[in-house]
């Protein structure tokens, strides 16, 4: 019960921070940009929260290792939507970087549960 509890508790809140960033008028970063930048925010924020579940209740360690691959691609995207924003191509290069070391690392986990060595 106490668990429910507390799930609720950090869903209710995080609903209201999204509810706060995005309704009321705070200039920020995303204030002089267009809704389509600001909605997309939201809508990649909602998706690594679901990522974000499916990781922490995955019922087996390849649901666990997709979702990682996925909020690997979310924050990619994350990268190039502040590129555009900001006008620096440095944020792209993060996200490639991201891109190859995630490539990696979920060739990596897929040898591992397969029960296979790194050198064959």
């Amino acid at each position: 019960m106490s668990r429910f509890i507390r799930w609720l508790i950090g869903v209710v809140s995080l609903l209201v921070f999204c509810l706060a960033v995005f309704s009321l008028p705070v200039d920020s970063i995303l204030a002089w940009q267009s809704p389509i930048i600001k909605y997309s925010f939201l809508f990649l924020f909602l998706c690594s929260t679901f990522c974000l579940h499916r990781i922490f209740k995955g019922p087996t360690a390849a649901d666990r290792a997709v979702s990682i691959d996925i909020l690997g691609i979310l924050i990619i995207g994350f990268c190039v939507i502040l590129g555009i924003i900001t006008k620096r191509d440095w944020y792209i290069d993060i996200g490639i970087a991201w891109a190859l070391q995630s490539f990696i690392g979920t060739l990596a986990l897929a040898k591992y549960l397969e029960g296979r060595n790194f050198d064959e």
